[in-house]
């Protein structure tokens, strides 16, 4: 019984590598400079050879305001090559889970999106991982849509508030956008476990329990480092315009299986983690201005 983890070289992949592990199984991770999933009989060679028990793709185009000027490369990443991987591991017997996002809906519901909703996607990102989406169904398998992820490697939202916490005086972050900040080690548990079941195919969501704003989050970062929450200004998102427009809510509901811990919860138990060596680098995208 083996694991295969895409997109290796990421912050999600380091955690699920870290969870794969402890089943005891052989597992292998690897990156995009060592399969290319946008070329599609490289992965039908690979995994027909490997035959792993599971596959679980972290691989992804993530960059959402240049997928709006570069949707067709984004496409080819988060579309035409989960289906390649989903073709793959049909005709292979494996079983696949893949990740996307809450961006294929609209943000424009006042309550928590269920697996089932009608999806919408506002920007080219959300266009995108909604055709992987589409993809993996079709044959069949796994889609786990999370949101909001940080972890102790890669750029993410927590690394920038603990960076400009240490730069700045005060931190003007957005306070009208609702979502569920959700720990990598966590999203990766409930993969894994996932991937373990005898639950059917099809969607699920995987975030942490409970709601905040981005101001909310960063509040309570603040407070974990002994600063002053007070320092972090609530402002609009039409305060801090970016290229891809952004749900107003990213809230999923956990109607097919129980969500991760509240997030809150996960953010303290996290934090020893997430501050340890932290050397958060210049340049990180967030919406925060």
């Amino acid at each position: 019984m083996r694991w295969l983890i895409t997109g290796g070289g990421g912050m999600l992949a380091a955690d699920v590598l870290d969870r794969t592990a402890l089943t005891g199984e052989p597992v292998l991770a690897l990156s995009r400079s060592e399969l290319d999933l946008c070329d599609a009989r490289a992965v039908r060679d690979f995994v027909s050879a490997y035959r792993p028990r599971a596959v679980i793709n972290c691989a992804g185009w993530t960059a959402v305001d240049a997928a709006e000027t570069h949707e067709e490369e984004a496409l080819a990443v988060n579309g035409h090559a989960v289906r390649a991987l989903a073709e793959s591991c049909a005709r292979a017997g494996v079983r696949l889970v893949h990740v996307s996002t809450d961006y294929v809906f609209d943000g424009t519901s006042g309550t928590p999106y269920p697996e089932g909703a009608a999806t919408g996607p506002v920007n080219a990102y959300g266009r995108t991982k909604l055709a992987g989406e589409r993809a993996a169904l079709e044959h069949g398998h796994y889609v786990v849509r999370t949101a909001w992820l940080y972890g102790a490697s890669g750029h993410n939202f927590v690394r920038t508030m603990i960076r400009l916490a240490a730069e700045r005086e005060t931190v003007r972050v957005v306070d009208d956008q609702r979502g569920q900040p959700t720990w990598t080690a966590d999203l990766a548990d409930f993969l894994v476990r996932l991937a373990q079941s005898d639950l059917p195919p099809g969607i699920y969501h995987g975030t942490s329990a409970g709601e905040t704003t981005w101001h909310g989050f960063a509040r309570e970062i603040f407070t974990l480092l002994g600063a002053d929450p007070a320092r972090v200004v609530p402002i609009p998102s039409s305060a801090y315009p970016l290229p891809a427009r952004r749900p107003a809510n990213s809230l999923l509901a956990h109607t097919r299986w129980e969500p991760i811990r509240p997030w809150r919860a996960a953010l303290h138990a996290a934090w020893p983690v997430l501050i340890r060596d932290t050397t958060p680098k210049a340049g990180t995208q967030c919406s925060v201005a």
